[in-house]
This record gives structure tokens, sequence and C-alpha cells, in this order.
């Protein structure tokens, strides 16, 4: 079976633009959830949100594209953009059909749909853009990856929630598996605008706190929901021996083992399955429990789904035997961009030697027996890691990246 390796990786979050500022911000604790500003939230029984405020779409892509991309799109095209960039790869490096891109999204352009909607309540009908006719579609960021970088090779567009983006890397290595030699791939979502925010908040699961530092508290005993982000990551997923020949300038892990379940229906008496998606993935990557070195969580903020996440990994590891990490409560909870972006700072973990702390939960039930990385960043030998994901609706998603072995 082929090795398939990431040898380029780029980040949008509230944490920074590009994968070196996500990570100078993860180490540092540096918080990018605050009120947001986008539009006036007084109204709302929420208001806090992980934004990406230092992004200007101009500077980032030609004007062409602005009139028919909603923002997620803008953001998935610019990390595509510097992920091929870090990878080295330019539109000779490989035949056309020899790449693929595969990214997932759960929200579709709702801030694109949102703006045409209100002129078609208010203006009327012909006054609704011509590109509403697949801006808003789930499928549109891998279109216009595809058409902006000539890849033409097979590609795929997948929704799974929060599970979702694990779930397009995933098929990026099964794709590279089948004989393409190269796929980027990853998750990207943004709905931050009141219509977006209005369908986020129906959900139940968005914690009311004010206070930022205390809104989203994964794993504590003061944990009342998750806080959402906007965002996400794109990677390179390389066969490893046409990364080899071509000269890639790093390869920064392996994706070792991937996993996906799905949950029974509620009341059938029968247990999640997120353990069920890890040891899959374990298994996958020829891994045993003590090989994993952290794993990172999918960290729901509710206290019975952050009870069952601890019970899943205790049940494999063991109580306390392996350090279990949340940075995205620096971020939010991205949809489809959480699991890429954890696996970009699980790859650049192991290239450091160092875990992030899970930032402001301080009091972890003790029944939990969870090693929750808190207080700062914990420095020690990470050479695998556990990525989990769970979408709502059952979802569930795990993914394995180790160092490089070339």
């Amino acid at each position: 079976m082929s090795v398939t390796v990431i040898t380029g990786m780029a980040v949008v979050a509230p944490t920074g633009l590009g994968s070196d500022q996500h990570w100078k911000a993860v180490l540092a604790g540096e918080s990018g959830i605050g009120e947001i500003t986008r539009f006036d939230p007084s109204g709302y029984t929420s208001r806090l949100a992980g934004q990406i405020t230092d992004f200007d779409a101009k500077e980032h892509l030609p004007s062409r594209l602005l009139p028919q991309t909603d923002v997620s799109t803008r953001y998935a095209l610019a990390a595509a953009d510097w992920a091929l960039a870090d990878a080295a790869v330019g539109p000779d490096t490989f035949a056309d059909y020899s790449m693929g891109v595969v990214t997932s999204n759960a929200q579709g352009g709702f801030d694109f749909t949102h703006r045409e909607f209100r002129k078609l309540w208010s203006k009327g009908p012909e006054f609704v853009s011509v590109y509403e006719s697949f801006a808003w579609f789930y499928a549109v960021n891998t279109g216009q990856i595809s058409i902006r970088n000539g890849m033409r090779g097979p590609s795929a567009a997948l929704v799974g929630e929060q599970a979702g983006g694990l779930d397009a890397l995933g098929h990026a290595r099964r794709t590279v598996r089948g004989g393409t030699d190269l796929v980027l791939a990853g998750g990207v979502d943004s709905a931050l605008d009141p219509w977006g925010w209005a369908a986020q908040l129906a959900g139940g699961r968005v914690s009311t706190v004010e206070d930022a530092a205390a809104a989203y508290l994964p794993f504590d005993r003061a944990a009342s929901g998750y806080v959402p982000g906007e965002g996400g990551g794109i990677l390179i997923v390389e066969d490893a021996d046409a990364a080899a020949r071509r000269g890639a300038p790093q390869i920064y892990g392996e994706i070792a083992g991937y996993a996906s379940t799905f949950d029974p229906r509620p009341g059938s008496g029968r247990p999640p399955a997120l353990r069920r998606a890890a040891e899959l993935a374990l298994a996958d990557a020829g891994l045993r429990p003590a090989d994993i070195d952290v794993v990172f969580a999918d960290a729901a903020g509710l206290p019975e789904a952050d009870r069952a996440e601890a019970q899943a990994v205790t049940e494999i590891f063991g109580p306390k035997k392996v350090p279990v990490t949340a940075p995205k409560t620096l971020t939010g909870r991205m949809y489809a961009g959480g699991g890429p972006v954890d696996v970009i700072t699980a790859l650049l973990s192991i290239r450091d030697q160092v875990v992030p702390m899970t930032a402001h939960t301080t009091d972890v039930p003790e029944e939990y027996g969870l090693d929750v990385v808190r207080d700062e960043a914990r420095g020690m030998p990470v050479k695998a890691a556990l990525i989990l994901a769970r979408g709502r609706w059952g979802f569930n998603s795990a993914l394995v990246v180790t160092a490089p072995t070339r």
C-alpha cells in the first residue's frame, strides 16, 4: 500500500492567516474569540464567535472572483494558494488529471445567500446575482479551487458537519492510493451573518456565557456549550514516491490511519461509535494505543458529549495514559474547518515536539480520567497523534498522523 504524506498546508483561522501565525498564537494561548462585529448581535442569546479579522479578500484574490464567491470560498481559495506554495506545487508540477481536490463544507455560502435574499425581498428577482446558482452550494469550494488551479483529477465534496474535514483528508488518502499523484484537501466554513448566526443558535448547543474566557470550556466542570468559529485548513496530500521524485521541499508527516463511523439511533441502547472510529483508525495505521503520544479531542464543550468522549478515550488508552488537548478553544468550533486545523496543529506538534494547551479549561472532573494539557504547552516527544471529530446527528471520524518515515 502506498504511503501518503503531507507536503504543504495552510490555515485561515481566528488565530491567524497561515500555519506559522496560527501556530504562534496557539503556543502563546492567544484567543481569536470575541464579540461579533459583522452585525449587531445584541438581540441574540449568544454574541461570541471566533472571527477572522485580518483577511482582506482583495489582497489575496483577483477581483473577478469577488462577485461570485462567499466569504468561506474566499478563505478556501486563499488557503489553497498558500498550501500549494508551501508544497512548491505549480501548474506544471503534475499533469492536470493527476491532481484532485477534496473539500468539506457544512454550512454553504450563508453570507452570500443572505445578501441575495435581501435583494430578492427588497428589490425583486431581477436584482439577484446569477452567481447565487452555485455560490451557496457545499461543493463550490472544490469546484472553485479546481478551476483556479487546473486540477482536473478525481475530486469530491463531503458534508459531515464537524467530522467532515477529517473525512475529506481520509478520502484524499484513498484517492492518492488509487493512483492520483496529489490531492488538495481540507475544509473551510463561515456563517457569521445574521441568518447564519440564527441557524447556528437554533441547535441549542452554543454557549450563552458572555465572558470570552469562560464560554467554551471543553471537559471542564463548568462546560455549557461551544463557541462557533470560522475558517479552516487546506493540506496537500501526496504519494510519497511522487513527492520524492519531484523533490518536495518538506514532508510534514504521514496520514497513517483513518476511519469513520455513525452513531446508532437515539434510544437504541447501543453505545456511541466514536470509540470504534478511533480503534479502526489505529488498526488502519498498524499502531497500538501505546504508540499514540497525544489525542486532539473533538471537545464539544457540552457535559454529556464531553463525558462520552472522555469515556471513549479512557476505554482505549486507560485513565490518564495519554495527553489530551483541544486548541480549538482559541478559535471556536469551525465545523468542517475544525478537523483539518487540528491535523495541521498536530503535524506542527510533531515537528516541534510540543503539545499545545487547552486554553481556559481548568477544572476537569476526576471521573473523566483525562490528562488534559492545561495552563501551558507541554514539551514532550511526539511521533504520532490521533485526531477526533464528531458531527451533529452521529458522524464520527478519526485520523492518525505520524512523523515522516522517509
